[in-house]
């Protein structure tokens, strides 16, 4: 309840004038601004949603509750119900409550930032410098192909990364690790924010945690598939055959589960920002895929809801971690299949101005 009250301010007052928090609903606002507003606010419960997980997960309180006892889940949705219907629900946008919302919420592991506090910014204080002013920039250049070369190389590579395919029947066949090591070296080269590289790249080889993140993950999509998600969203993904059930978790040879870093911590504790964060990880993700492919090697990009917190205490992964994916890597099963699907023409992803 004390979390509720937490977000009262945010909202208007019920004769539709000025709300606690000072902002005049009937004030005409660009849309913009209130879209601002909205995800500020949805942030902030969605935060306290993870915080609730947290103290669950620590606390060994059951997440699927007897019947008619609300989960965790059903008091987030309800707060976020409330939200989403608010005066500030600005027009034509994305209702964060919607299975597609839900999707991406989940995957950002309900939050994207560390403690509520994180979300203010003081931005007239400077901690330590991530540089020193007088830092070096070094001469930098690459070997200039001709166009054809150019082309050609293009087109190899496209050709190559053409043959990617989400797997999700895995042979059991070892993976030497050091080929793990280097594609996960590829995915560190990504770009970031101001070169905070805001990434955690936790691989797992070990066959008893590989099972424990099975029986995590498989536990709580048996409810996303049964409660969270919708009958849109289960309909959507029949003809792929995806189900609560994930063996691949435990026969592919590795798991790397990707998170993000929603902040640094200096070495007197405090706490520095880290710019960015959630695409910097996901650029990661991306050449960390073609990494994986180059290598000879397939997975698949899982973002299993519900499941970060407990697969962060697992780890023995810090507060400012956040679960991004869940890759199983390795070589594909002699009975492997994937679904007849096509990708989208150049003309239809492509705009040339």
């Amino acid at each position: 309840m004390r979390a509720l009250l937490l977000l009262e301010p945010l909202f208007s007052s019920a004769d539709g004038g000025r709300g606690s928090a000072g902002i005049d609903v009937e004030e005409e606002l660009a849309e913009e601004t209130w879209l601002e507003i909205k995800e500020e606010t949805l942030d902030f419960a969605d935060e306290l949603r993870e915080q609730a997980i947290e103290a669950m997960v620590k606390r060994g309180f059951p997440f699927d509750k007897e019947p008619g006892v609300k989960d965790s889940f059903d008091f987030a949705q309800a707060y976020r119900s409330t939200i989403s219907t608010s005066s500030f629900m600005a027009e034509g946008s994305v209702d964060r409550g919607s299975p597609d919302r839900l999707q991406t919420t989940h995957a950002e592991e309900a939050g994207g930032v560390g403690d509520v506090e994180d979300e203010v910014e003081d931005k007239s204080k400077v901690v330590d410098p991530l540089f020193p002013d007088d830092l070096d920039h070094i001469p930098y250049s690459r070997p200039r192909l001709s166009p054809e070369e150019s082309i050609k190389k293009s087109k190899e590579f496209y050709e190559l990364m053409d043959t990617r395919r989400s797997v999700r029947f895995f042979s059991a066949d070892p993976v030497p690790r050091e080929v793990i090591e280097n594609v996960v070296r590829t995915a560190g080269t990504s770009p970031s924010g101001a070169h905070t590289e805001p990434w955690t790249f936790a691989v797992v080889g070990d066959p008893e945690v590989k099972q424990r993140v099975r029986e995590i993950v498989e536990e709580e999509e048996e409810i996303n598939y049964k409660k969270r998600m919708g009958n849109q969203w289960v309909q959507d993904l029949k003809a792929l055959r995806t189900s609560w059930v994930k063996e691949y978790l435990t026969t592919a040879p590795w798991l790397i589960l990707v998170f993000k870093q929603t902040y640094g911590m200096l070495p007197d504790g405090r706490k520095r920002n880290h710019y960015y964060h959630e695409i910097s990880t996901a650029l990661a993700g991306g050449i960390l895929l073609s990494a994986i492919h180059n290598a000879g090697l397939v997975t698949l990009t899982s973002t299993p809801l519900n499941c970060g917190p407990a697969l962060r205490t697992l780890l023995n992964r810090p507060p400012n971690e956040k679960l991004l994916l869940l890759l199983p890597v390795g070589f594909p099963s002699d009975e492997a299949t994937v679904p007849d699907l096509k990708r989208k023409p150049l003309e239809d992803i492509m705009v040339v101005v």
